[in-house]
């Protein structure tokens, strides 16, 4: 999963001429959704997007709260386009996550950020729909994120993980029912 991350004083999404989020100070955020992600990676993206720290304190030292901090505002604009890659001269969007899929996974990421958070503060688009995005960057500030990929191996190892502690869970379990000593 990957964002592009922009610190506002102030953004809104309009369909046409129909005003569908704005926000006032915080982060307008790009969001796109790979083939590859999962429930792992909504759970990453959530928790940075609210600790990642773009705004100054009080005193004015910079970069040292969090939208949590300062309980600010989040704009999530979904963007499939992020998952490009350019085929000669035309962008190929193959990894990116399509349809129904994607929508889940977008709309499950807006509900951990809300459940970590204030639900009313985070604002979001019109999925699939073609959006125009106006912000006024505070800085500016934009950065790119993408969660960690997992590989195989790391999900092989998880899994083996995973299994080993059931397994000795269950030998455990077998010594009690049999009345045997630990």
């Amino acid at each position: 999963m990957k964002a592009i991350i922009q610190r506002v004083s102030a953004a809104k999404v309009t369909v046409g001429e129909e005003l569908i989020s704005s926000i006032v100070k915080g982060l307008c955020v790009l969001i796109g959704i790979s083939n590859e992600d999962n429930a792992n990676d909504v759970d990453w993206m959530a928790k940075k997007l609210l600790s990642i720290r773009l705004f100054e304190d009080p005193s004015g030292k910079r970069w040292t709260q969090s939208v949590l901090d300062q309980q600010l505002e989040l704009l999530c604009v979904s963007q499939f386009t992020l998952y490009h890659r350019m085929k000669g001269n035309r962008p190929d969007f193959s990894k990116a996550m399509q349809g129904p899929d994607a929508q889940n996974l977008y709309n499950s990421l807006l509900q951990k950020l809300g459940t970590l958070y204030q639900a009313d503060r985070i604002k979001d688009g019109k999925f699939g729909a073609m959006m125009q995005v106006h912000i006024q960057n505070d800085g500016p500030v934009t950065l790119e994120i993408e969660s960690p990929a997992q590989s195989q191996q790391d999900l092989d190892k998880l899994k083996r993980a995973n299994e080993h502690k059931a397994k000795s869970k269950k030998g455990a379990q077998e010594v009690v029912e049999n009345g045997e000593c630990p």
